[in-house]
């Protein structure tokens, strides 16, 4: 009689264990045999991070196998079990792996031996998309998970720990780690110079906050940041002047080195510009009577002078030009102008937090995985290929919907855009959300700023299309290996579902985003494939993990100011910066937050790394490998660039680019 040799292998999470009986059917070409109970005399079975061999002998020969069902029946307490594996050794020697990387919670029903398979996939999918329902959180909003708080989750996508992604926990253990605690209640009460923000600044030597620190006034700071600091995506090569900015050669003429005027500039390519206007009537954070908080909604122009550095030239704090909303200018006075780029650095932070970070990357990866869970099943190659670029990320979306950004959350506790003003930003983001616009490549060249020779310095686009191209090419491999032609991707109806779901209920089933419906060809597969992963990892990584770095001096960053835009020139003074300024108070919250918004997660996994051996063909291994290689040579490159550097930019090294979107 046929002997097989089953080896078990159960998750190292905490209670991945269980004492429940554990019975194991193999399924067949020519049979299906009977259900073996997994169990060793005086032993405890499947015990956290065991791996269990067992020998099962069978009537007769089952041809070749084609899947193994594991059923789970209770012994005492209901415990759920966390399977990772499966190897089966075969009579004749050869091994077959079955990986699973999943709770398993119930028994699977016996199916029809002549659809096995296909009936196993669409059960699979039935009873996922009962788990994973869509739910529209606020109206105009990319639809998310249906669940109220983490515990209503799938075991499947729930944290290891809950405690430690808790907000409120992990803020003010960031307060307490930066000794700062002592200030965290002291709303309303102002700081009295900018040397008094050091009383909560965490002194670093040599590091990229320190510098911030030293030189944020300097107008080759405040450029920098547009290129290479946490939100390097808004701007963009100024091809005409608005209107609404009405500057003149006259206004900017100290401020220009080539001897042309500002309209000669432009054409010539070196005028730039970042303009705010979605931010434009948004209500600012009523939600503490005893602090007036504001916005405003700048428009900044930048020049590229001779030595290849991008300056501004130009600053008006509102949209709509006239006598009380002068454009202030480097050649304005010393306090007029460092409180009119304040402005403009606390606008891009708002437009950071909620639209660059939240919406564009964290919602956006939802987005994918909720799509991904409810319509590819385990097997398929795709969700193989994608599951550990959503890894957590449902779960991180759903903490912060319970505990920051929802009314009377964190968010709104030093943030001028909270109380509701984020929720408008995102409803008017999402008209400019499309499918181009997470095309690396092409959301560069859109802004104009595609050309090295042009703009130097890029750093962010520069390690972001080398991070691009290897994804894309590691894409393009794993396609080619399971699509043999396009009309394979066609007929793929798991996949097209997938594709559908995220643009029905992920983009609204708007066609202005752009999202495709279906996919018809292997290359606009690889394509898609390399939207997912890159906004997952790189993208999440290049706007999340130098929150720190550029933030954490307050007045490089205000989450709010305390007293409206400046209506005239000549009068501003320091006193009245120090006072527009956060208080204590909200400062100490700030500071918490983008420390730990910093921080990568314990145990974290950096893109290449694919520890759940979901693929077992020999092909995908060896692309892997591949892709491994090709981001371990951009590892040195970036490292070899960075040598000597006073401000290295390493947030798009791959050894630092974590596989998901899960902090």
């Amino acid at each position: 009689m046929p002997s097989y040799t089953v080896t078990v292998a159960t998750g190292s999470q905490w209670f991945a264990g269980t004492d429940d009986y554990i019975y194991l059917s193999l399924v067949g070409s020519a049979g299906c045999s009977e259900k073996h109970l997994l169990d060793k005399p005086f032993y405890n079975d499947f015990e956290r991070g065991a791996v269990d061999s067992y020998d099962v002998t069978v009537d007769e020969e089952l041809g070749e196998i084609q899947l193994v069902k594991i059923e789970k029946r209770k012994y005492w307490l209901h415990d759920d079990w966390y399977l990772k594996y499966i190897t089966l050794k075969m009579p004749c020697g050869d091994y077959i792996e079955f990986p699973c990387y999943r709770w398993i919670t119930a028994k699977l029903a016996c199916d029809d031996q002549i659809h096995i398979l296909k009936q196993h996939r669409r059960k699979e999918l039935d009873t996922r998309q009962k788990q994973y329902r869509w739910m529209e959180w606020n109206p105009g909003f990319p639809l998310s998970i249906d669940a109220k708080c983490h515990k209503d989750l799938p075991r499947d996508i729930q944290f290891d720990s809950e405690k430690g992604v808790d907000f409120v926990l992990n803020y003010s253990r960031a307060m307490e780690n930066l000794f700062i605690n002592r200030f965290m209640h002291m709303f309303q009460s102002s700081w009295s110079d900018f040397a008094d923000f050091e009383k909560i600044f965490v002194k670093i030597s040599n590091t990229i906050s320190e510098r911030v620190m030293n030189h944020w006034q300097e107008d080759l700071m405040f450029g920098y940041q547009f290129l290479n600091g946490c939100n390097p995506v808004l701007i963009q090569r100024c091809t005409k002047l608005p209107k609404k900015l009405p500057v003149t050669t006259e206004m900017v003429e100290c401020s220009l080195e080539r001897q042309l005027t500002l309209e000669q500039e432009v054409e010539q390519g070196n005028i730039f510009i970042v303009d705010f206007e979605l931010l434009d009537g948004i209500d600012a954070n009523k939600t503490d009577p005893c602090t007036m908080q504001f916005l405003a909604a700048p428009i900044c122009l930048l020049y590229k002078n001779l030595a290849n550095k991008i300056v501004p030239i130009a600053i008006q704090l509102n949209q709509i030009p006239g006598d009380e909303n002068p454009i202030f200018l480097p050649s304005d006075a010393k306090y007029d102008w460092l409180l009119a780029k304040i402005w403009v650095r606390s606008s891009d932070f708002h437009i950071h937090q909620t639209i660059t970070h939240l919406l564009r990357t964290h919602l956006v990866s939802e987005v994918f995985g909720i799509a991904l869970y409810r319509q590819l099943p385990a097997v398929h190659p795709i969700f193989k290929l994608l599951v550990a670029h959503v890894r957590f990320t449902i779960a991180i979306n759903t903490k912060a919907r319970e505990q920051l950004i929802c009314e009377y959350g964190l968010f709104d506790k030093a943030n001028a855009t909270g109380g509701g003003g984020h929720v408008q930003m995102v409803q008017r983001a999402m008209q400019d959300l499309t499918y181009t616009s997470l095309c690396f490549p092409e959301a560069i060249k859109a802004r104009g700023m595609d050309s090295t020779e042009d703009i130097p310095h890029y750093f962010y686009r520069d390690d972001g299309l080398l991070v691009w191209e290897a994804i894309k090419t590691f894409t393009a491999e794993v396609v080619g290996i399971y699509y043999k032609s396009d009309q394979v991707v066609v007929e793929d109806q798991e996949l097209q579902d997938f594709v559908k779901d995220v643009y029905v209920y992920g983009m609204r089933g708007k066609k202005t985003s752009g999202f495709p419906k279906s996919i018809k060809t292997r290359e606009k597969l690889s394509e898609y494939l390399t939207v997912v992963i890159f906004t997952a990892s790189a993208q999440h990584a290049a706007v999340n993990f130098g929150q720190y770095d550029w933030c954490s001096w307050i007045p490089n960053a205000p989450p709010t100011m305390r007293a409206p835009p400046p209506t005239a020139k000549g009068v501003v003074t320091i006193e009245q910066i120090v006072d527009t300024l956060p208080d204590r108070g909200r400062s100490c919250w700030h500071l918490g937050a983008v420390w730990a918004l910093s921080q990568f997660q314990e145990n974290e996994l950096f893109l290449g790394m694919y520890p759940e051996e979901h693929f077992i063909e020999k092909p995908v291994k060896e692309a892997m490998a591949r892709f491994r290689k090709n981001l371990d040579t951009i590892v040195s490159v970036i490292a070899e660039r960075n040598k000597n550097k006073k401000l290295p930019y390493y947030y798009l090294s791959p050894d630092r680019i974590p596989n998901s979107v899960a902090i």
